[in-house]
Protein backbone atom coordinates (compact mmCIF):
# COMPACT_ATOMS: atom_id res chain seq x y z
CA UNK A 1 0.00 0.00 0.00
CA UNK A 2 1.32 3.29 -0.99
CA UNK A 3 0.95 6.85 1.17
CA UNK A 4 1.52 9.91 -0.46
CA UNK A 5 1.01 13.13 1.24
CA UNK A 6 0.06 16.68 -0.83
CA UNK A 7 -0.73 20.31 0.79
CA UNK A 8 -3.37 22.13 -1.32
CA UNK A 9 -4.66 25.50 -1.07
CA UNK A 10 -8.42 26.37 -0.89
CA UNK A 11 -9.88 25.22 -4.37
CA UNK A 12 -6.72 23.95 -5.84
CA UNK A 13 -6.92 20.60 -7.40
CA UNK A 14 -4.57 17.59 -6.95
CA UNK A 15 -5.09 14.39 -9.95
CA UNK A 16 -4.00 11.66 -8.83
CA UNK A 17 -3.98 8.37 -11.57
CA UNK A 18 -4.44 5.10 -10.16
CA UNK A 19 -4.09 1.33 -12.02
CA UNK A 20 -7.40 0.02 -12.86
CA UNK A 21 -8.59 -3.39 -13.79
CA UNK A 22 -12.06 -3.66 -14.52
CA UNK A 23 -12.09 -6.10 -16.57
CA UNK A 24 -11.55 -8.54 -13.91
CA UNK A 25 -14.47 -7.02 -12.31
CA UNK A 26 -12.35 -4.05 -9.48
CA UNK A 27 -13.03 -0.67 -8.93
CA UNK A 28 -11.63 1.80 -6.89
CA UNK A 29 -13.55 3.15 -4.08
CA UNK A 30 -12.36 5.48 -1.65
CA UNK A 31 -13.21 6.94 2.17
CA UNK A 32 -12.44 10.33 3.37
CA UNK A 33 -11.55 10.28 7.10
CA UNK A 34 -10.67 13.41 9.15
CA UNK A 35 -11.76 16.62 8.47
CA UNK A 36 -13.79 15.08 5.36
CA UNK A 37 -15.38 18.23 4.67
CA UNK A 38 -11.61 20.27 3.62
CA UNK A 39 -11.68 17.66 0.46
CA UNK A 40 -13.83 16.47 -2.57
CA UNK A 41 -12.91 13.52 -4.47
CA UNK A 42 -14.51 12.66 -8.21
CA UNK A 43 -13.50 10.78 -11.15
CA UNK A 44 -11.05 12.69 -13.31
CA UNK A 45 -10.95 12.85 -17.11
CA UNK A 46 -10.18 8.90 -18.73
CA UNK A 47 -6.94 8.60 -20.67
CA UNK A 48 -7.47 8.47 -24.80
CA UNK A 49 -6.29 5.41 -26.18
CA UNK A 50 -6.88 2.13 -27.09
CA UNK A 51 -5.88 -1.02 -24.47
CA UNK A 52 -5.45 -4.29 -25.23
CA UNK A 53 -9.15 -6.25 -23.95
CA UNK A 54 -8.56 -7.26 -20.50
CA UNK A 55 -5.77 -4.88 -20.01
CA UNK A 56 -5.08 -2.65 -16.60
CA UNK A 57 -5.83 0.97 -17.71
CA UNK A 58 -4.87 4.21 -15.89
CA UNK A 59 -7.71 5.97 -14.20
CA UNK A 60 -7.56 9.11 -13.00
CA UNK A 61 -9.33 11.12 -9.60
CA UNK A 62 -9.69 14.48 -8.69
CA UNK A 63 -8.91 15.60 -5.21
CA UNK A 64 -10.20 19.40 -4.68
CA UNK A 65 -9.94 21.48 -1.96
CA UNK A 66 -12.64 23.18 -0.36
CA UNK A 67 -12.37 26.41 0.42
CA UNK A 68 -12.10 28.18 3.00
CA UNK A 69 -9.71 25.62 3.79
CA UNK A 70 -7.85 24.93 7.00
CA UNK A 71 -7.70 20.73 7.62
CA UNK A 72 -6.35 17.94 7.26
CA UNK A 73 -7.91 14.69 5.90
CA UNK A 74 -6.95 11.22 4.83
CA UNK A 75 -8.08 9.57 1.67
CA UNK A 76 -7.90 5.45 1.58
CA UNK A 77 -8.71 3.94 -2.11
CA UNK A 78 -9.93 0.26 -2.40
CA UNK A 79 -9.73 -1.45 -5.10
CA UNK A 80 -12.52 -3.87 -4.75
CA UNK A 81 -15.13 -6.15 -6.79
CA UNK A 82 -18.20 -4.97 -5.54
CA UNK A 83 -20.03 -8.06 -5.92
CA UNK A 84 -17.79 -9.83 -3.10
CA UNK A 85 -17.85 -7.37 -0.11
CA UNK A 86 -15.77 -9.52 2.52
CA UNK A 87 -13.01 -10.30 -0.03
CA UNK A 88 -9.75 -8.02 1.04
CA UNK A 89 -8.94 -5.29 -1.83
CA UNK A 90 -6.71 -6.08 -4.41
CA UNK A 91 -4.57 -2.66 -3.90
CA UNK A 92 -5.07 -0.13 -1.95
CA UNK A 93 -3.32 3.64 -1.53
CA UNK A 94 -4.10 6.16 0.86
CA UNK A 95 -3.48 10.07 0.23
CA UNK A 96 -2.90 12.41 3.20
CA UNK A 97 -4.19 16.09 2.53
CA UNK A 98 -3.71 19.21 4.19
CA UNK A 99 -5.52 22.12 3.24
CA UNK A 100 -4.09 25.44 4.02
CA UNK A 101 -6.67 27.84 5.31
CA UNK A 102 -7.05 30.96 2.86
CA UNK A 103 -9.59 33.26 1.26
CA UNK A 104 -11.12 30.41 -1.23
CA UNK A 105 -10.65 32.87 -4.60
CA UNK A 106 -8.88 30.08 -6.41
CA UNK A 107 -11.42 27.64 -9.04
Amino acid sequence: MEVRSVVLGPGEPYELRLTGRGARGYVWTWQVTGDADVVSVSPGPTAAGAAQPGAAVELSYVVRARPPGGGRARIRFAQVRPPYPDEAPYDEFVLDVEVTPGSGGAG
